[in-house]
């Protein structure tokens, strides 16, 4: 039996999976805050670019994708944020993603659509970045060019 205050590795290892709810936008848009559901397991070897790892920062858990693989760390990015993490440790890593729901549908991380979207996802980076530079410095000419009274 689990106590309430049970943490998430406590969980993993003597359950072996975890199983939540999302909880905030980074991941839009895989995953919706506290709509879907998500199965994290506990990791087994190196991870690899484009696995989606549960790690710790400070006290928060955090679920977001590698986009690098580094000698002693990773660089992660959540699919709806701008700035990259660098030196995240395996040592961090609390379990990786393995499958989901969504509404009823069940994806695993080894499905083509799946894996597609991660491909895809992660090389328009640059576009996305370069989208929201140019829409910032349009909304910047704007209000000085039509400031608020």
């Amino acid at each position: 039996m689990m106590s309430a205050e049970a943490t998430i590795e406590q969980i993993l290892k003597q359950e072996g999976v975890f199983v939540s709810t999302t909880s905030g936008v980074s991941m839009e848009p895989l995953f919706r805050h506290r709509r879907d559901t998500i199965i994290i397991r506990p990791v087994t070897g190196r991870l690899k670019k484009y696995d989606v790892p549960l790690y710790r920062r400070g006290k928060d858990y955090v679920l977001h994708r590698i986009i690098k693989v580094l000698p002693d760390s990773y660089v992660i990015l959540g699919d709806n944020c701008v700035a990259k993490e660098h030196g995240i440790t395996d040592d961090q890593i609390v379990g990786v993603l393995t499958e989901f729901y969504r509404k009823d549908k069940h994806v695993t991380v080894n499905n083509f659509w799946y894996r597609l979207y991660a491909r895809l996802w992660c090389a328009s980076y640059p576009l996305r970045m370069t989208y929201r530079r140019v829409r910032g410095f349009a909304g910047r000419v704007y209000r000085k060019i039509f400031p608020k009274q």
